[in-house]
């Protein structure tokens, strides 16, 4: 319990004095956000706001982890979680680097953007099944819940299918002041309590590193809220891809680590009904010419409705708490199931 504390807090502490460090740096330097064309156009007045604030989440996370563990071992999962999570968010660094050396709403080309995902996902994935022992049988709320066991081949796409799939989840939802730093700190969260239950019934969960997980998703817990402190409307910062991609990577990871990949979806609820949202506008305009809503991702479409752009952010984090709530009940309901006390 005391390496959860330590992590959140050294976390939140080094966000706080981090973020308008950066902030002062990014400013000097002319360092700020293009805004798409083909947004809200409400969303022009951001244009120049300091971007790859990202940067403050990873550094306070990592030294948060690093504190919690100063008269503690290190765990090999541990240790390949933070470096997936970080060259996750490399990709991301360069991604926003170029967009404002450019000064252009658009950074990497999709190929290359792409690419950089696969390479950390698959290298994240294979050192799992070759290296960490991490069991490949499909699970919900624990260890082999469904007797489905995916083979090694079979938990390497899946690993690559969630971890790409959440960083652009959670890269789309980033559309408004603090949406995607707020609501990262419910799904972190979530994973910091499974990785303690995990921790404290080992026999049921047989997770060999999930208090090392737990604080390493504890860490992430404080640097989205002491970055979330900046980052809330009107926005000083914004996280950029550095954030972005970095905070799905880490949701991802700890999910998969956890053996708790289907309730991931569960866990990262609002990342999911954004992407879906892309996905349904996309399909729609296609196959029939016309759209479902009037802007995707959806958090645009109640803009347009007139809504606040705070009033949106709100509801979308009570929707995100209530995503990790559904979750976190699921999985408590498992462990009585399974014979739990508490």
């Amino acid at each position: 319990m005391t390496e959860l504390l330590i992590a959140g807090a050294v976390s939140l502490f080094v966000s706080l004095l981090g973020t308008p460090v950066l902030i002062n740096w990014l400013r000097m330097r002319g360092i700020g956000q293009q805004i798409r064309e083909d947004g809200p156009e409400l969303h022009l007045t951001k244009a120049g706001t300091p971007t790859m604030g990202g940067v403050a989440i990873i550094v306070g996370s990592v030294a948060g982890y690093l504190a919690a563990h100063m008269r503690g071992t290190f765990t090999t999962r541990g240790i390949v979680a933070v470096l997936a999570v970080c060259a996750t968010a490399a990709v991301g660094l360069v991604d926003d680097w170029i967009k404002v050396h450019r000064q252009r709403s658009l950074g990497l080309n999709k190929r290359a953007k792409a690419a950089g995902q696969l390479v950390v996902a698959v290298a994240f994935a294979v050192a799992c099944v070759t290296w960490l022992g991490v069991d490949t049988h499909l699970s919900f709320t624990r260890y082999n819940s469904f007797g489905i066991d995916l083979g090694k081949v079979g938990w390497v796409i899946l690993a690559v299918v969630v971890i790409v799939g959440f960083s652009n989840a959670v890269n789309l939802t980033d559309g408004l002041d603090g949406l995607a730093a707020g609501s990262s700190i419910f799904s972190f969260v979530a994973f910091t309590v499974i990785g303690f239950y995990q921790f404290k019934h080992h026999g049921i969960y047989l997770n060999p590193a999930s208090l090392d997980e737990a604080t390493f998703a504890s860490a992430l817990v404080g640097a989205c809220a002491g970055f979330l402190w900046f980052n809330a409307a009107p926005a000083r910062i914004f996280m950029g891809d550095t954030g972005s991609l970095g905070i799905g990577a880490a949701v991802a990871v700890i999910a998969l680590l956890e053996n708790v990949d289907l309730l991931l979806p569960i866990v990262g609820g609002l990342f999911v009904i954004e992407t879906l949202s892309v996905i349904v506008q996309v399909a729609s305009f296609r196959l029939t010419r016309r759209r479902v809503f009037r802007m995707a991702p959806i958090h645009h479409h109640f803009e347009l409705l007139g809504w606040p752009e705070t009033t949106v952010i709100v509801r979308f984090w009570i929707l995100a708490g209530l995503c990790t709530s559904l979750a976190l009940g699921a999985f408590y309901a498992d462990f009585l199931s399974r014979g739990g006390t508490g």
